[in-house]
This record gives structure tokens, sequence and C-alpha cells, in this order.
């Protein structure tokens, strides 16, 4: 399937089931396949047990067969969840067991030419504020050491920003980093072992600030259509944000495996849309012929950065907001699955 191709998906209903969504999130774009027809050597890919992991190490394995590339292709994680690990094998992706607190296990691991670490800890943080501390910075320093001599895509977050004005449009990479509770501070944290491993061993390094990526199992539109169906209040304190298609992020993210530098370069990846919370309920609203019910206002500051300035580089979002509102409401009312995973969307604190 084209690019052209995955965009006329915005004139189509919603997947019908976890199987048919699963293909449509894996869909190399013909950049990706392009990129991986340069590439060759060993990706590795860590952390994949989560709600990115899955359909990105597919995307990547589509990609590497369509391109004809040589490039071998692990993924890695603990595979907490045994069957997770067996659909990615099903998939044709070789797995290895890999616990990235653990010193033995990281040693273990193959070599490899480019590595894409999706690893970190978020949600929950609140309640586990050591294992939040240890996995966003002790992981870097291992996973460096490890790779001394690969390139390195590393998941990092918007949260490291802050809250800064609506007004504003959101943050570019250069803005000041004031990071708002433990989980960000920790994020930051692992940006800065990032930069320093990158410094020491001259190790390109591309640091992915991510805004929400968001799909039919889970996200932040899928939390706010949700509240709107069930006729719950939608807070409002967080009244704006950004989103992209977790689709769009997996192409998004293994492109960057062609930006790593050093020093380390810090890569905004979110959607084009300033999303309005107020606006996208309605919108939902209108759609199941219901009025939104909502609590709070809107404060004038939120978590938001700018990524469009990135969009020549890493591809511009191929599914719409529209479509994935549309989607969202298609999805639930036909009861589609959920990974049970809430955004937390509507946090102002940053305890997650």
């Amino acid at each position: 399937m084209s690019t052209q191709q995955l965009q006329a998906l915005n004139n189509t209903d919603a997947p019908r089931s976890t199987e048919e969504l699963e293909a449509v999130l894996s869909i190399p774009t013909d950049e990706v396949i392009e990129m991986f027809g340069r590439l060759s050597g060993h990706l590795v890919m860590l952390g994949v047990g989560g709600k990115m992991g899955p359909t990105m190490v597919r995307m990547a394995h589509r990609a590497i067969e369509q391109s004809g590339s040589s490039m071998q292709l692990t993924a890695v994680s603990r595979f907490s969840n045994p069957a997770i690990r067996s659909r990615i094998e099903s998939w044709g992706v070789s797995t290895k067991y890999g616990d990235l607190l653990s010193p033995s296990s990281v040693q273990e691991l193959p070599e490899a030419s480019h590595v894409l670490n999706l690893s970190g800890f978020k949600f929950g943080a609140s309640d586990n504020l050591a294992l939040t501390w240890a996995s966003n910075c002790e992981i870097p320093m291992a996973v460096c050491k490890k790779y001394a001599n690969s390139q390195i895509a590393a998941f990092s977050t918007g949260n490291v920003y802050g809250m800064v004005s609506v007004s504003s449009g959101g943050c570019l990479e250069e803005a000041e980093l004031n990071p708002d509770g433990e989980y960000a501070m920790a994020a930051l944290g692992r940006e800065r072992m990032y930069e320093y491993y990158s410094h020491l061993l001259n190790l390109p390094i591309a640091l992915l600030r991510l805004n929400y990526a968001t799909e039919l199992r889970y996200g932040v539109l899928i939390d706010i259509a949700a509240k709107v169906l069930a006729g719950e209040p939608v807070p409002l304190e967080m009244g704006y944000l950004n989103a992209v298609w977790l689709g769009d992020a997996n192409a998004m993210s293994l492109r960057c495996l062609e930006l790593a530098e050093s020093p380390a370069r810090a890569i905004n990846m979110t959607g084009p849309d300033l999303i309005s919370v107020r606006e996208t309920a309605e919108q939902v609203g209108a759609l199941v012929g219901k009025d939104a019910v909502f609590t709070g206002d809107e404060l004038e500051t939120a978590l938001l950065s700018q990524a469009a300035h990135n969009f020549p580089l890493i591809g511009s979002p191929n599914i719409s907001l529209e479509t994935m509102l549309r989607w969202s409401v298609q999805w639930l009312q036909s009861d589609g699955e959920s990974l049970g995973k809430p955004t937390k969307f509507q946090v102002t604190d940053g305890k997650f």
C-alpha cells in the first residue's frame, strides 16, 4: 500500500477488528520503505511490549521486506504479556527476552547497527517513584554502553517542556525545559543521560519528544469520546493538547533512525493541530446526537509542542484529526477492544 492509498483511508470507516486495526497501524509509508532500502545491518528495538511497540515492530518488518533490505530485526522486551510476544512472532519478527534494568540481560542482547528504544515509565509513576527514576535514567546508561557503536533513536516526551501559554502555540526544541512533577523530571533525566553518553562516546542519538500518539484501543481522543458517549463530564482544565495517529507516529519514529547525531538531537513529534478539548467533545457529541457535558474551565497554559517544522524530515501525518475522531466514535459504538490504559490527559500537576 502506498502513502497515497494510506491517505485514502480518511474516506473509509474505522477498522472493524483488532486484527484490521493493527494491520492499518503497521502500514509503512513510501518514505519508510525507501529509508530501509538505504539501510543495512541489524535493527534492535527495545521495550516493544508496550502500547506502541508491537505495531511499530510490524511496520519495520513490513518495510524491510518491501524494500528488499538485508537488515535484520530483533524485538526485545520482558514480554510480561506472553500473548504480545506470540503475536509479534506470528508476523515473522524475531524476539528476545530482555530486562533493561538487569546488566547481565542487557549484555546478552544482540549487537546492532541501529537501536530504537521505546522503554520508559509514566503511568503509575507517582506511585513508584524509585522505579520511575531507575527506568528513565539507568536504562539509557545501560543502552548507551551496550550500543556504543550504534545509532540510537530513543523516546522522550513533550512533558519535559512543562506547561506553556496556549497562545504560544506550543514549544519548539530550543525552548527552556521546565518539567513539572517527578515523571517529567525523570524524563528530563533520561535525556540528560543520553546527552552525556552521546558526548562521551561520540554516539549518534535522536531523542523523540512525543506528544500523545493515539489509536482506537487507547489514546486521548478515545478518552474524551468515551466520556461523551457515557454522559460523563469532560474535564477542561487541560483545555488544549496535541495528538497524532499511532500509525503516523510509528512511521515518524522509524524515520528518526536516520536522524541520530552527536551531540544528541531532540525531535518534536506530534500532529499539526492545536486540539481544543471542548471542541473535540462537542464534535463527538454532534456525531452521536448527544450534548457534551463539562467540568472546570480551561487554563491559560497546557502541555503543548510544535512539530510541523520536522515533517519534511519525519513525514506529515496521513490520518486527519477528523478521521481519528470519527473512527474513535465508531470503534466505541461497536464495543471495540480497549487496552484499559487511560492517558490521564486532564492532569495539570504532573502527577501521573
